[in-house]
């Protein structure tokens, strides 16, 4: 869309809105449009969003642009979520006791990059104290990227030890589950590893969904065991 289209989008909620707000706007980092070879902004469906969601915190909230743009940021490494009421029309905010919706415009703020949390943010994210994280890590549950970061499956696994933890299982208790996953992982790659070895174009593809498959089996007969051990032990 060209900015023109872009203003049109947005005018009915926002009535001051102009080419001059939005190229502020963009100076701050709030936006990116792409370019044309000729110089002319693009906006995207995303860039429309992120704009209508900005607008809503500066008129509804009174954050500044330095605020707004951070919190952007955090939205789209996972680190923090939507501020329930200020998603505009088209991401209106769950009704009580119901998950918030996963709407285009919601979606588009959140984009599709990975995750990327620090230690603190993880930390708020998964309920845990810096303490916890650390027994975490250092039993070998988590693990940060090489640049610090924790990814989704971090985020899952910090969420998951923050429950366990509410009966009592604390991180050492939790190793189990690890070496069991890394045992499930070796005879994973077990069979895929020929697969990956392969000739064609799509031997990665192959391998990458064989994967997935075994995955799921492998977790629908754990899931199995347990039950049955549960059973025997007359907690079923």
């Amino acid at each position: 869309m060209s900015i023109g289209e872009v203003i049109a989008l947005l005018s009915p909620d926002f009535p001051d809105v102009s080419i001059s707000k939005i190229r502020l706007w963009e100076s701050e980092g709030l936006v990116e449009p792409a370019r044309t070879p000729s110089g002319y902004r693009k906006f995207s469906h995303q860039d429309v969003e992120r704009l209508r969601y900005a607008m809503t915190l500066q008129r509804d909230r009174f954050w500044p642009l330095r605020k707004i743009r951070d919190h952007l940021d955090a939205v789209s490494r996972g680190a923090e979520e939507l501020v329930n009421g200020a998603s505009g029309p088209r991401m209106a905010p769950p009704a009580a006791g119901e998950r918030a919706a996963d709407t285009d415009g919601a979606q588009a703020l959140r984009g599709n990059g990975p995750v990327r949390l620090s230690a603190a943010e993880l930390c708020t994210r998964a309920r845990i104290d810096p303490e916890e994280l650390d027994a975490l890590v250092g039993f070998g549950l988590l693990q940060p990227s090489g640049s610090g970061w924790y990814d989704a499956n971090a985020l899952a696994i910090a969420s998951a030890a923050a429950e366990l933890s509410g009966f009592g299982i604390q991180a050492r208790h939790l190793r189990a589950f690890r070496t069991a996953a890394d045992r499930e992982v070796g005879l994973v790659e077990q069979v895929v590893s020929p697969l990956r070895g392969g000739h064609g174009a799509n031997s990665r593809a192959r391998a990458d969904d064989t994967a997935q498959e075994i995955t799921a089996v492998a977790l629908r007969l754990h899931a199995a065991l347990v039950r049955a051990g549960l059973v025997r032990a007359g907690l079923g």
